[in-house]
């Protein structure tokens, strides 16, 4: 399976919408070196380099919405922790596993890009509709 950036995953926030493209494809490159390579340091590199991202991400998000007030925000925090979470059991499944195995790849794709696509669709279109509403409203 493959993370695909498609038209269901537009949020109208040209800023969000961009993260998650290269969120997604940091996903796949993941995916990518699971396949090439079993090697447990390829793998843990490449996890790095989405989990670093993600922080990148939920910190530009949160930051986003404490800057409109967002009332969701604490909701908002919470789903973003879920994530955290599950890069940290595939960080003990690679210690665990030596590598990355076919278990591995599947939590990644039920847990990581799953996630993503509920999360995206749900939580991060409501906060762009929210900042939407809120600058429409601002000018009439």
């Amino acid at each position: 399976m493959r993370a695909e950036f498609d038209e269901s995953l537009v949020t109208g926030n040209e800023m969000i919408d961009t993260q998650h493209k290269e969120l997604i494809e940091k996903i796949n490159k993941l995916l990518d070196s699971c396949e090439t390579s079993k090697e447990k340091v390829v793998a843990v590199k490449t996890l790095d380099y989405l989990a670093d991202y993600t922080e990148f991400h939920f910190g530009e998000e949160e930051k986003l919405q404490e800057s409109i007030d967002y009332p969701a925000l604490t909701e908002h925090k919470k789903e973003h922790d879920k994530l955290r979470a599950v890069v940290k059991d595939l960080y003990n499944m690679l210690e665990e596993e030596e590598g990355p195995s076919e278990a591995f790849v599947e939590q990644v794709n039920k847990n990581v890009i799953e996630w993503l696509y509920r999360h995206i669709k749900g939580f991060d279109r409501s906060v762009a509709e929210y900042k939407f509403m809120n600058e429409s409203s601002e000018r009439l």
